[in-house]
């Protein structure tokens, strides 16, 4: 009896998958995280008026969402002064960049991306055959100068560039990619992950007319408005680009407690401007927790702080591995020289206490083997 008969390039796929849940890690350990501050998530959870609004949908939820996604996309498109015809919506910045790199990318066509970078983007090129060519971070920064040269090196169809950077929380001023873009070759598309945005600095948002065939932004509901469990982002680009999208989407692919979610969540102004600063102070509150223990951070645009633990990847995962012997849930840069950091997501005051309290012991054990 035959099994299933995979193509070759499936076949040749490593079964692995860009990052181990905290509910995996939780079972291997046997017992649940104390602070859980390794996804970066939101700990302070969306606006109540985003729950109520999902709690009212509950009694729909028997019918498909309309899946021309008009109320959201209206909402959005006032807030960014774009039509609605700019905007696709996905399951998260994840889906669609799935779609995304599934639009336009062959087997054997080249992307380029930074050596460390978000891997889910890079799970995604694999997964439909591109070829993947990594540029380094320069001083724990993505290099959008280095990025476009090796794009114009390897004929690129895709550039990925998160700004705010994951693992790092660094960011560019929005005035730079702007500029930077005068050397992005043609034919090739920039994918600006903005999923962490709202936390940035002004200005770090760049400046672009949403009809610009160069460049796709996306952007999330996972982590300023707190519901990642609901699986809801949005693109915005050139309406060519965008109506293209809907040769591949699933149509029906988004619930309709997400998208009620959703739209009431954008409208709650208020309870993101608590978030954000709720965010600053925890982060402020990580800063100096790591100073306490003779450590230093990174400037973040982010909801984590990237913790630099003075050595090299090894100290780094002794001390990640021990923090998770203790209950505190973190994640680190998987690359060197970022695999120096350990990240950590900002969190509610007592999870600030858990985490004051087990990083003193953590490096201990780390610096004793």
């Amino acid at each position: 009896m035959s099994g299933p008969r995979y193509p070759d390039l499936i076949a040749d796929l490593p079964a692995t998958v860009p990052f181990v849940g905290p509910e995996a890690l939780e079972r291997q350990r046997g017992a649940p995280f104390r602070a859980r501050l390794g996804a970066n998530e939101s700990v302070f959870g969306p606006s109540p008026f985003a729950i109520a609004a999902m709690q009212d949908e509950a009694v729909e939820i028997w019918k498909y969402a309309d899946s021309s996604h008009l109320d959201l996309k209206g909402a959005l498109s006032e807030q960014m002064g774009v039509t609605p015809a700019n905007i696709v919506l996905g399951s998260g910045i994840d889906g669609l960049l799935g779609n995304f790199v599934r639009l336009l990318v062959a087997p054997g066509d080249a992307v380029v991306t930074s050596d460390g970078a978000y891997p889910t983007f890079n799970y995604h090129v694999a997964g439909y055959g591109g070829v993947l060519h990594k540029v380094p971070f320069a001083k724990d920064r993505e290099d959008p100068a280095a990025l476009f040269a090796k794009a114009a090196e390897v004929d690129a169809k895709i550039v990925y560039l998160s700004n705010p950077d994951n693992p790092m929380g660094t960011f560019h001023k929005g005035s730079e990619i702007v500029s930077a873009l005068d050397h992005l070759p043609d034919g090739c598309v920039l994918a600006l992950d903005e999923a962490y945005i709202e936390f940035a600095p002004d200005g770090t948002s760049p400046d672009l007319d949403p009809e610009d065939p160069r460049v796709i932004r996306f952007r999330t509901f996972s982590k300023a408005h707190g519901m990642a469990g609901a699986r809801i982002g949005y693109a915005v680009g050139a309406q060519g680009l965008i109506k293209a999208f809907d040769k591949i989407r699933n149509h029906f692919g988004m619930s309709r407690l997400s998208l009620a979610g959703a739209l009431a969540a954008l409208q709650d102004k208020a309870w993101l401007g608590d978030v954000l600063r709720l965010v600053d102070e925890s982060k402020t509150r990580i800063t100096r927790i790591a100073e306490a223990n003779g450590l230093s951070t990174l400037p973040s645009g982010t909801n984590f702080v990237a913790v630099d633990c003075g050595s090299d990847g090894a100290f780094a995962r002794a001390v990640l591995a021990a923090l998770a012997e203790d209950g505190v849930f973190v994640r680190m840069p998987f690359v060197a020289p970022q695999d120096r950091c350990i990240r950590i997501t900002a969190g509610r005051p007592e999870d600030m206490d858990i985490l004051e309290e087990a990083l003193p012991k953590a490096l201990a054990r780390a610096r004793n083997g």
